[in-house]
């Protein structure tokens, strides 16, 4: 888990007690909404003023099939995190996927710049431990807003300390490791921005309430995803 995470927990712990009586709506699952809205004011500050223009000028800068193929790159890392969630849900067939787009990728696509597996009938799916946990039934917990990080609920922040674990080059211990991990990290922040930049500016302009309609976002996105796609059919009328 990177520091900052950290850091954001202890903090937000700390204030549970002082906000959890205070709820401002009991189905929007936020005990720390006071706080949380302070966070994303923060965050979002940040984020037109650093972040955006990065990730703007990263688009304009670089052609894109450089971005394109940064993108492939990044998102073959996520190959092995994928295949093992994939096994503890129990979907074999879908971890063999995912183990067999890692090595096609990672061989005949030169580490992953090329995605050759799509074409050879392989696409991309992502799974993490906290979609895990979900699949299993268990509770997202209350939703917080991480500083520098964004949106989150508690399941899914335990998942990415788990998924570290899941990752094989968490083991790879070399000279400059902290520098990869660091480049890593910032270069995927900048991929998904520069990918989003449209969407948020849509979201945005459209928002009465931008931090209520990014909760309900990141919510029912995540939910989607461990459903992989499939529809709700939970609390349907019978027929």
């Amino acid at each position: 888990m990177k520091p900052f995470r950290l850091l954001a927990v202890a903090a937000l712990g700390m204030l549970v007690s002082a906000c959890a009586s205070n709820p401002q709506d009991p189905d929007a699952n936020d005990p720390l909404e006071p706080v949380n809205r302070e966070v994303f004011r923060f965050n979002h500050g940040l984020d037109d003023q650093v972040a955006i223009p990065v990730a703007t000028f990263y688009r304009s800068a670089t052609p894109e099939p450089f971005r394109l193929h940064l993108h492939y790159f990044l998102a073959n890392l996520h190959g092995p995190i994928t295949f093992a969630n994939d096994v503890l849900q129990g979907h074999f067939e879908r971890g063999g996927e995912a183990i067999g787009r890692f090595a096609v990728n990672s061989t005949l696509g030169f580490v992953g710049i090329f995605d050759v597996a799509t074409d050879w009938g392989m696409p991309y799916h992502s799974e993490d431990f906290g979609q895990t946990m979900g699949y299993y039934g268990m509770p997202e917990g209350p939703y917080l807003v991480i500083p520098f990080g964004g949106p989150t609920v508690t399941r899914d922040l335990a998942g990415t300390y788990v998924d570290h674990f899941l990752d094989p080059l968490a083991y790879v211990h070399w000279r400059y490791q902290s520098y990869w991990s660091w480049t890593r990290t910032a270069l995927s922040f900048v991929d998904t921005r520069s990918r989003s930049i449209d969407d948020l500016k849509e979201i945005q302009r459209s928002s009465i309430d931008l931090y209520a309609t990014t909760r309900s976002l990141y919510r029912q996105s995540r939910n989607i995803e461990i459903r992989n796609g499939e529809p709700d059919v939970e609390g349907l009328p019978d027929f």
